[in-house]
């Protein structure tokens, strides 16, 4: 979002009053929630983004692209072939 349109915004929602500022609060709380993300997910990633370690939020994916099977193996556990070898 420009930052012109931000401070446009921030603006507005100054001037509006009480009971104004709740509906306003209620929309931002819906588009946090569509976006996937718990509010202090979206806080902590907010404060990535003005550290510059982000450059943009996107939405949470929620769909799983990809199906992952397991690979049939043979004989005992892969991990306890892993654990005997480590020791």
């Amino acid at each position: 979002m420009a930052q012109a349109v931000l401070n446009r915004i921030l603006e507005d929602i100054r001037a509006l009053e009480l009971t104004e500022l709740g509906s306003v609060e209620r929309a931002v709380q819906e588009r946090l929630e569509t976006a996937g993300y718990s509010i202090a997910e979206w806080k902590a990633m907010q404060a990535l983004v003005e550290s510059g370690l982000m450059k943009e939020i996107k939405p949470r994916c929620t769909e799983r692209s990809i199906e992952y099977n397991p690979v049939p193996i043979q004989g005992k556990p892969l991990s306890e072939t892993i654990i005997e070898e480590r020791r």
